[in-house]
């Protein structure tokens, strides 16, 4: 007797989840940033506490999360017991 489609797909399904598990515990780095901007040394070294940086995304605009220095998804800022967070709005397929 053949399993269904449905036993076969979760049998896959739970292959890839045990393949994956060597990876678990491998560190990456996720830096989400809200912003850029380019200025010249001399400016930079006059910067003091309470300097304002201008950045060139608009409020509400969504920030970038990347994971070793490749854009994976796009997310909002979101304060989650007195901590800054992030919650992911889209993913970034690879190309």
């Amino acid at each position: 007797m053949q399993p269904s489609s449905g036993e076969q797909q979760e049998s896959t399904e739970d292959k890839n989840a045990s393949d994956l598990e060597a990876v678990f515990d491998v560190p990456v780095r996720i830096s989400a940033v809200l912003g850029r901007t380019r200025m010249p040394v001399a400016k930079l070294l006059q910067m003091d506490a309470g300097t304002i940086v201008e950045l060139d995304r608009q409020v509400g605009e969504a920030i970038d999360i990347y994971v070793n220095d490749r854009l994976v998804a796009r997310g909002e800022i979101v304060l989650v017991e007195n901590k800054l967070g992030i919650t992911m709005t889209e993913i970034i397929k690879a190309n």
